[in-house]
C-alpha cells in the first residue's frame, strides 16, 4: 500500500510540477501576456515556482523526521492541491470590483501577480511529496528490495508528465489546473490506510536528535556526502527546465520552420524518463551497485546533449527535435537511482530531511541555471551556445558529486547519525 500511495502521490506531484512548462504560452497569452515577455515571464514563473520548492524541501524535510513522514505526505498534498485549483481562477481584478482594494493592498490586482504567489505556494507543497515517500518505502521494504519499490514510486510517478500533456490537449489551461488540484485532494482517501515507518517510530521515542538541516552540514564528511548527492541531478533539471521547457525558442534557433509547441517536447522527455528511471532502477539491482547504474546514465546524458544538438543542426526537424527529448528523457531517468542512493545515505534521525531537501536543492537550482544561461544571452551569445556552456558545467559537476558518493546497495538502513 506504501508502495501504491506513494507512487500515485508522486505521479499527481509530477503533474502538477510540469503542468505550467506545458500550458506556459498559452496561459500567459490568455491573461494577457505580450509575445516579447512570455520567455522572461516564463522563466520568472519558473523560478519562482523552484524557489518555493527549496523552501518547502527544508520545511518538509524537517517535519518528515520530527512529525513523521505520513504527515508530510498529507499536509504537502492539501497545500499544492488547493494552490492548483486557485491557479485556475486567476485575473485581473476589475476596479469596480469589493475585492480590488484587497487586492491592491497585497499586490494581487493583477493575474500575474497571482500567478506568480500561487506558483510559489504550489512548489512548497510539491516538495514535501517526493522525499516522503521515498523515505517511507525504503524504511519498509527490505534492503535488496527497495531498490524495486523506488523504482516502481520513480517510475510511475514521472508517467504524470505525461498526463499533463494529455490533459492540456484535451482541455484549456485553466480546467488543466484544476483536474491536477482534484487530483491531489482524491487522493487523500487513498492515505488514510497506510502505515508509519517502524524504524522512525523507534527513533521518536528515542532521545536522538532528528530533522536538524544544520546535522547535514556538520561534519563536513557529512556535508560533502550530502552535497554529492545533490550534485548528480543537476543535469536532469538543467534538461527540463531550458532545452525542454524553452523547446519553442531553440527550434527557431536551429531553423525549425514548423511549429514546435512545449508540450511535444514535454511529452517525449517524459515518456524518455519513464523509460529510464524504470530501467535505470532494474540495472542498479542487476548490477548491485547505484552508482554504476548513475554513471552509465550520466554518459548517455552527456552523449544525448552534445550528439543530439549535431543532429539538430544538420537536420532540423520537429521530430528530430522530439526524438533528441525523447532520448535525452531516457538519459535523465537516473532519478529513480538518485532519490534512491539520496535515502540510503543518511540515518532515520536525517533520512527525510536530506531525501526531501535534496531533490528540491536540485530543483531550486533551476534559478541559477535559467538566470545564468539569460545572463550569457544578454552578453552575446546564442541560445544554444549558452545552453551548450551551462550544461557542460552541469555535467561536469555531476561527474564530481558521484566520484565522491559511497556505494549503498544493499546497505541496512537502521542507523542513526550522531
Amino acid at each position: 500500500m506504501a508502495v501504491v500511495v506513494a507512487a500515485l502521490g508522486y505521479f499527481v506531484d509530477i503533474y502538477d510540477l510540469i503542468l505550467f512548462s506545458v500550458v506556459r504560452v498559452r496561459s500567459l497569452k490568455g491573461i494577457g501576456v505580450l509575445d516579447g515577455d512570455l520567455q522572461s515571464l516564463g522563466a520568472t514563473l519558473i523560478n519562482w515556482q523552484m524557489f518555493g520548492m527549496l523552501l518547502g524541501g527544508i520545511a518538509w524535510g524537517v517535519l518528515g523526521d520530527k512529525w513523521g513522514r505520513i504527515r508530510v505526505l498529507f499536509g504537502s498534498i492539501i497545500l499544492y492541491s488547493v494552490a492548483n485549483i486557485l491557479n485556475g481562477f486567476i485575473g485581473d481584478v476589475p476596479l469596480e470590483s469589493g475585492w480590488h482594494p484587497l487586492s491592491s493592498a497585497l499586490g494581487l490586482s493583477q493575474a500575474i501577480d497571482q500567478y506568480i504567489v500561487l506558483r510559489f505556494i504550489a512548489g512548497i507543497g510539491l516538495a514535501g511529496e517526493l522525499g516522503a515517500g521515498i523515505t517511507l518505502v525504503s524504511e519498509l521494504l527490505g534492503r535488496h528490495a527497495r531498490g524495486y519499490g523506488t523504482t516502481i514510486v520513480a517510475g510511475f510517478g514521472v508517467c504524470g508528465g505525461i498526463a499533463a500533456v494529455s490533459v492540456s490537449t484535451l482541455f484549456e489551461w485553466r480546467t488543466s489546473y484544476f483536474v491536477g488540484g482534484a487530483m491531489g485532494l482524491c487522493l487523500l482517501a487513498l492515505r488514510v490506510g497506510v502505515v508509519e515507518s517502524g524504524m522512525f517510530n523507534v527513533v521518536a521515542a528515542s532521545n536522538h536528535a532528528r530533522g536538524s538541516v544544520w546535522m547535514l552540514f556538520w561534519p563536513p564528511r557529512r556535508l560533502l556526502r550530502y552535497a554529492s548527492v545533490v550534485a548528480v541531478a543537476i543535469p536532469i533539471w538543467f534538461a527540463a527546465a531550458i532545452p525542454v521547457t524553452f523547446a519553442p525558442e531553440f527550434a527557431k534557433s536551429v531553423g525549425i520552420t514548423s511549429p514546435m509547441s512545449a508540450a511535444t517536447a514535454v511529452l517525449w522527455f517524459y515518456v524518455g524518463l519513464a523509460v529510464g528511471d524504470i530501467t535505470s532502477g532494474l540495472l542498479s539491482q542487476w548490477l548491485r551497485s547505484r552508482k554504476r547504474a548513475l554513471a552509465i546514465f550520466l554518459a548517455w546524458t552527456a552523449l544525448t546533449c552534445f550528439g543530439g544538438y549535431e543532429w539538430i543542426q544538420s537536420q532540423p526537424e520537429v521530430w528530430v527535435y522530439a526524438t533528441i527529448c525523447g532520448l535525452l528523457g531516457f538519459g535523465c531517468g537516473y532519478w529513480a537511482v538518485f532519490v534512491t542512493i539520496g535515502a540510503e545515505q543518511f540515518g532515520t534521525n536525517l533520512r527525510a530531511t536530506a531525501a526531501t531537501t535534496a531533490p528540491n536543492f536540485v530543483r531550486g537550482s533551476v534559478p541559477l541555471l535559467t538566470g545564468s544561461w539569460l545572463f550569457l544571452q544578454s552578453h552575446g551569445l546564442s541560445i544554444t551556445t549558452a545552453a551548450a556552456i551551462v550544461g557542460t558545467i552541469t555535467l561536469v559537476i555531476a561527474a564530481l558529486g558521484l566520484w565522491h558518493l559511497r556505494e549503498t546497495y544493499g546497505h541496512d538502513l537502521d542507523f542513526i547519525e550522531s
